[in-house]
C-alpha cells in the first residue's frame, strides 16, 4: 500500500475519532448545563446578575469549543491538502 494512501486512511480515522469524541464532550457539556441551570433556578439567594454571569460563562465556553473544533478541522484540511499535492 502506498504511503500517501496509508496516511490518508490514518487521517480519516483520526478525524472520525476526533469528531466522535468532540460530539460526546458536547453532549456531556449540554447535560451539565441543563442540570446546573435547574439547580441554580431552585437555589434561594441567586440573583439575576449571578444567573447572567453564569449564562455568559457558558456561552464563552461554547464559543471556545466551537473555535477549537474549527481550528482542528482547519488543521485536518491543511494536512489533506498537503497529502493531495504529493
Amino acid at each position: 500500500m502506498e504511503t500517501t494512501q496509508m496516511a490518508k486512511q490514518a487521517l480519516g480515522f483520526q478525524k472520525t475519532v476526533f469528531n466522535n469524541s468532540f460530539n460526546a464532550m458536547v453532549l456531556v457539556q449540554e447535560q451539565t448545563e441543563k442540570m446546573l441551570g435547574s439547580y441554580i433556578e431552585k437555589l434561594p439567594g441567586v440573583t439575576e446578575e449571578n444567573k447572567k454571569s453564569l449564562e455568559t460563562s457558558v456561552e464563552m465556553g461554547k464559543k471556545a469549543c466551537a473555535d477549537y473544533k474549527k481550528a482542528v478541522e482547519e488543521g485536518y484540511d491543511k494536512f489533506e491538502e498537503m497529502l493531495e499535492k504529493k
